[in-house]
């Protein structure tokens, strides 16, 4: 679904969507949208669009008559007196992965919460020629059966938070208390496609979250930014990964510093200026902020996206959005053997989303301090490649499935083998009941495969993509996958 909102000609959208338009004039008004393609490689007609004079934002209903009937939190009463609200969320990129599943766990634990999304991650799809393996509602029709099955209301603002004047209306009409910020571009082969996707990455990601820190500080002074980083910030040092933080003695003298960053691709680095932003701001402006450096996240199912079709999230199983595992668990659906990338050593943190949803309502209901920089490592296990392999091979012959393993050589510049050991206790500390990565949940992923094999587009499953050097082929070749 690879459209955008402009305002250039009608069409009539469902009942449950409103969509207004507001001019730089200040008069809100509302009219018909239109959702338009775009070609270009790395969208800068879409980037132009959202910032020329007029843009357009969408809420769940009404926007105008809507926050006039939802009090501010703590700001209700009934016969007894004032009643403690929910509080109010706003999840930035709410219609990605990690972020669907978050907005749907938060609204069912009572928070009153706004999706802010560009969709520019359904754009990436059909730019490259992929599709998640499992089919995926538009965000209104996501919202619109949430609140028919639960009666819970999201609001829904839809814009590019690289543009300011965009983010300060919805800061301003929504207020929120929390925001949890998902909204960048979150593929490190997509970064090193090319020199275009690298600067598009490192402009959305970083301007993006700097606008976010100015929003919160103009408009939002009290709020808590709840940041999604990245354990790939630390890359794989041969010492132990701390949580944020080393403590170092050098020259006779003591300081707890940043831990030091080797990020391996514009993705990751990306994820670094960040948190180097946002640890200066808390600093200098007194912002509260945790970052959560999350390791890669595997299932599909939370309790919320198991209630109906429309809510199911995404599976990405192709070489640029897609995981190993993930890719495993489709390869071996079909009967393609699992392809490790060189020696297979390659180890990293690994999650349940049922645990990032977990971890992120955590972090919002034990908020950091005014002017507090928390880091949290949020990952549950451990896993290599070669280990994916063996548990997916396993699970495989269970479900009577043949399944192969080769090696391939390697796409990407890392280490194939390498010392890895991470620490992860705060989120446990704070109360995080984790999931393993059980057998049964490889069966539930195995069989989500199966189901929708016949989706499965075959020229995904083994990608050929190199990102050792950029800019080796011409700006018009197609990508390869």
């Amino acid at each position: 679904m690879a459209h955008l909102l402009s305002a250039s000609c009608a069409v009539n959208l469902p009942p449950a969507i409103k969509t207004y338009f507001r001019p730089r004039n200040k008069h809100t008004t509302s009219c018909s949208s239109s959702f338009v393609s775009r070609t270009s490689p790395i969208f800068s007609s879409y980037r132009r669009t959202l910032q020329e004079p007029n843009f357009v934002y969408a809420t769940a209903t009404p926007l105008s008559k809507e926050l006039e009937h939802i009090p501010k939190s703590g700001s209700s009463t009934n016969s007894n007196g004032p009643i403690s609200k929910p509080r109010r969320v706003m999840v930035i990129g709410g219609d990605g992965f990690c972020g669907w599943a978050t907005s749907l766990h938060l609204s069912n634990k009572n928070y009153e919460v706004a999706v802010v999304d560009s969709l520019v991650r359904r754009l990436f799809d059909h730019q490259l020629g992929i599709d998640s393996l499992t089919p995926i509602s538009s965000i209104q029709n996501r919202i619109r059966r949430w609140k028919a099955l639960t009666g819970k209301t999201m609001q829904l603002y839809i814009g590019d938070i690289c543009d300011f004047e965009f983010l300060s209306e919805a800061f301003k009409s929504f207020e929120p208390d929390v925001v949890v910020h998902f909204g960048e571009q979150r593929s490190a082969p997509y970064s090193m496609i090319d020199r275009s996707r690298a600067v598009f990455t490192q402009h959305n990601n970083v301007i993006g979250t700097l606008n976010v820190l100015f929003a919160i500080k103009e408009f939002s002074e009290e709020c808590h930014l709840v940041k999604l980083g990245t354990m790939g910030e630390y890359g794989t040092p041969n010492i132990d990964i701390e949580e944020g933080y080393l403590t170092i003695t050098h020259n006779g003298r003591t300081d707890t510093l940043p831990y030091p960053k080797q990020a391996s691709s514009f993705y990751h680095l990306s994820k670094v200026h960040d948190s180097h932003n946002i640890a200066f701001t808390c600093k200098a402006w007194g912002i509260r902020a945790t970052d959560l450096n999350q390791g890669v996240v595997y299932g599909v199912r939370t309790d919320e996206t198991t209630l109906h079709e429309e809510l199911c999230n995404r599976f990405d199983y192709d070489g640029v959005f897609g995981t190993a595992l993930n890719r495993f668990c489709v390869q071996a659906a079909v009967g393609h053997p699992l392809t490790v990338y060189g020696k297979g050593g390659q180890t990293r943190g690994y999650l349940d989303i049922r645990d990032t949803v977990q971890c992120v309502e955590l972090a919002i209901a034990n908020p950091a301090k005014p002017g507090e920089f928390r880091v949290f490592n949020q990952f549950t296990e451990q896993f290599s490649v070669n280990d994916l392999a063996g548990l997916v091979t396993k699970a495989g012959k269970k479900l009577g499935l043949e399944v192969q393993t080769i090696s391939v050589p390697n796409p990407r510049v890392e280490a194939e083998e390498h010392y890895y050991n991470a620490k992860h206790r705060k989120l446990i500390e704070l109360g995080l009941k984790p999931h393993v990565l059980s057998d049964s949940l490889l069966d539930s992923l195995l069989n989500v495969a199966i189901q929708f094999k016949d989706r499965v587009d075959h020229s995904q499953i083994m990608p050929n993509i190199s990102w050792k050097k950029i800019g080796v082929k011409p700006r018009t070749a197609p990508v390869q996958l």
